[in-house]
């Protein structure tokens, strides 16, 4: 590994004294840290009437936590990942963000990479380099390394890089879609297995003078261009960053189940990469190495690595912005509790009341792709329970959104965000941050059409997906909080200082133009719901009466199907704000709408509100605030307590100022 401090890795075991605690070294001593708000930590919360002195030593990251080693600066995240421990369950994930969070912060790969580059310009030669920046995050790989950790590609010293056949792959793939396309019986044959394959094969043989092949005429068997590695351009850690990946929805036979499943990774964020590829000895036709250069600078854009349909790999040069297959595009700014990525690591903290150490760590705004596609992919889901069995959504959602199971499938839609990014910080959750504003993040949101989308869907599919934004715009948020707008906390003595997330577009054309009469908006929205319903049938060839809604699963008290069915109603409403609360808000959260908690005391309703102690659960209303009104979703609608909600909401809102949306 390069620059690693071996000697201290291996060295005997001498005795240490306490150290210092900090965020990298957590105190072994015992004493502990008690009642630290600003870290977030358990605090002394009860005694459990023990001596502290058998208080346990917080968990390690280390093989040897006695002896803990001390890696070079230089030397690789694999270096920290071999002297990693298998923590014990009840550990697991904090020690795995922990050990992420040393190899990254700790890095400084700068010499390693300048040396890199200036080696890949002499081989490559002058004009045979280029620069392709990465919008948000790439990942090329995917071994899975301690703990079930993955891991990007890296070469045999630990630096992440993009292998030549990687890239030599994405040039002939798209160089051979190149040809496929212009065939006019491609469309009609890529379904059928047999034919499909030999028209591949075909296209094969037609580039082989570019890229070789085993089966070509002589002279074409070896490949006329030399890939070399890429390696990221110099910066501390090479665009190295821990990433977190978290399955919320999944489909559970004919049923969905909503269940966190955060996983931390590593990928590579905003990163630069050097490019660089020559004609091999004994070609001299600059026009090859034009073409496949042409193929591979078409590629990048298109992406590579894995989740490529949700943000990730996305490789752009300076003179191409543009994303391969756009058809739609929004400038947004988002306000509120933010997108979130991983929990940064902090420190561990000692509960008295549970006797154990917790790591809670602190939440890192990140403009997501793959957060926009999964709100997408939830407002299509919901919108099409209602008129399609559940086995017939699943299908369809796999086949638009992409899937695992019961089969892998790609999709057809892609998700891009181009230079999204925090403009404003979230205020600090102490009283740091009480008088501070509200967090901001703003960027371009791009959808564009995968390579798998069929020419004959694809129209039907625009106009979906576009609809489908249209709403995600107007009926929530996204990110932490999207079922509520944005409001401020700061008359009140508890963080986080705001709650809720709310959407403001830059730049708007005739497309996103509302009403400023609740009247006037109901109107647009119902003609959006009956295109999503239009576009439904046209990818399925069934056909659907939007007015005839089915029941997509029993409604209780306690428990209800997030499903836009005949239990679900959807409100324009607008009235007088209180407490910095928007109107359908503060109805919502009104004293004679609370009940009592297993403490006793008077809370919010798990059952309208949702709740996240003895199990998660999320709330069925979605309230949007669109300035002059507000649109509420209630799933379940049909069962208190959300029908007291609505007739609460109905109540205290005059005739002009209060219309059912939905049902249709």
């Amino acid at each position: 590994m390069p620059g690693s401090n071996n000697k201290a890795l291996q060295r005997a075991n001498p005795p240490r004294p306490p150290q210092k605690q900090n965020s990298n070294s957590p105190n072994r001593s015992g004493s502990g840290n008690r009642g630290n708000r600003d870290s977030g930590g358990g605090g002394n919360s009860g005694g459990s009437g023990r001596n502290d002195n058998q208080r346990p030593n917080p968990p390690s990251p280390w093989l040897d936590p006695e002896n803990e080693p001390t890696p070079h600066r230089n030397a690789s995240f694999v270096e920290y990942l071999r002297w990693m421990r298998s923590p014990e369950d009840k550990d697991k994930d904090p020690t795995k963000v922990q050990i992420l969070h040393l190899a990254t912060e700790n890095a400084d790969y700068r010499d390693r990479l300048s040396q890199l580059n200036k080696r890949l310009q002499l081989m490559a030669g002058q004009g045979n380099t280029f620069i392709v920046e990465c919008p948000w995050r790439i990942r090329v790989g995917g071994h899975k390394g301690p703990e079930n950790i993955l891991l990007p590609a890296f070469d045999a010293l630990g630096i992440p890089y993009i292998p030549s056949s990687t890239l030599r792959g994405v040039a002939r793939t798209q160089a051979i879609l190149e040809v496929l396309q212009k065939d006019s019986d491609w469309e009609k044959v890529k379904n059928h297995k047999d034919k499909a394959k030999a028209k591949w094969q075909a296209a094969e043989a037609k580039i082989a003078p570019y890229f070789g092949s085993l089966e070509a005429e002589k002279g074409n068997k070896a490949g006329k261009v030399v890939f070399f590695d890429a390696y990221p351009r110099p910066s501390a850690s090479g665009g190295l960053t821990p990433d977190m990946a978290n399955n919320i929805w999944s489909w559970d036979g004919d049923k969905l189940k909503y269940s966190p499943n955060p996983n931390i990774f590593l990928s590579l964020q905003k990163t630069e990469f050097l490019i660089g590829l020559k004609l091999a000895s004994g070609c001299e036709d600059k026009q090859v190495l034009a073409n496949v250069r042409e193929w591979l600078i078409k590629g990048l854009t298109a992406g590579i690595g894995s989740q490529i349909n949700t943000g990730y790999g996305e490789l752009l040069t300076a003179k191409n912005k543009t994303i391969l297959n756009e058809f739609f595009r929004v400038e947004f700014a988002l306000e509120g509790q933010l997108i979130h990525g991983r929990q940064k690591f902090t420190q561990w903290q000692w509960n008295d009341k549970y006797y154990k150490w917790q790591m809670r760590g602190k939440p890192e705004a990140e403009v997501r792709p793959v957060a926009f596609k999964s709100m997408l992919r939830y407002w299509f889901r919901t919108f099409a329970l209602g008129v399609l069995k559940p086995s017939e959504v699943q299908d369809l959602e796999g086949q638009i959104f992409g899937a695992i199971t019961p089969k892998p499938q790609l999709g057809w839609l892609k998700v891009s965000v181009l230079d999204g990014k925090v403009t404003q910080p979230e205020p600090f959750p102490n009283h740091r941050g009480k008088n501070d504003p509200c967090g901001e993040q703003e960027g371009t949101l791009v959808l564009s059409l995968s390579a798998q989308t069929p020419q004959a869907k694809q129209e039907a599919i625009k106009t979906l997906c576009k609809t489908l934004t249209w709403l995600m715009f107007n009926m929530g948020g996204i990110g932490q909080g999207a079922r509520r707008p944005c409001y401020s906390r700061q008359n009140r003595d508890r963080a986080p200082w705001f709650r809720g997330s709310t959407f403001y577009l830059e730049n708007v054309d005739d497309f996103w133009k509302v009403s400023s009469t609740v009247q006037g908006f109901t109107k647009q929205f119902q003609q959006k719901i009956a295109t999503v319903y239009q576009s439904i049938n046209q990818l399925t060839s069934t056909q659907i009466n939007p007015k005839s809604r089915r029941e997509a699963g029993r409604v209780t008290a306690e428990n209800w199907t997030e499903a836009i069915d005949c239990n679900c109603e959807i409100i324009i409403c607008s009235g007088r704000e209180k407490n910095s609360k928007v109107y359908a808000l503060s109805i919502l959260h009104s004293p004679n709408l609370k009940t009592q908690n297993a403490s006793g005391r008077t809370d919010y309703d798990g059952n309208l509100c949702g709740k996240v102690s003895r199990g998660v659960k999320p709330s069925p209303v979605w309230i949007s605030d669109l300035g002059d009104y507000q649109v509420v979703t209630v799933f379940g609608a049909n069962q208190n307590p959300r029908k007291r909600y609505l007739q609460e909401l109905k109540s205290n809102t005059g005739k002009q100022n209060y219309t059912r949306v939905f049902p249709l």
